[in-house]
């Protein structure tokens, strides 16, 4: 997910996708400790897209504060 999809999001879509890949993060570990994981660079992959969103929400709220 590039940031570029995430800038347009509102802050209700920010938590809602937030909470999207931090479940497929809790699978992804479940895989990974089961051997299971077929790719290991998903969990990379994916902690980098919550940061971006976690990023931009902290943007929202810092100019919703201001």
């Amino acid at each position: 997910m590039k940031f570029s999809e995430i800038k347009d999001m509102t802050q209700v879509e920010l938590a809602a996708k937030g909470r999207d890949l931090r479940t497929e993060m809790f699978n992804l570990r479940l895989q990974q400790a089961s051997a299971q994981l077929e790719k290991p660079a998903s969990l990379r992959t994916l902690r980098r897209d919550i940061a971006r969103l976690e990023t931009r929400a902290s943007q929202l709220r810092s100019k919703k504060s201001a």
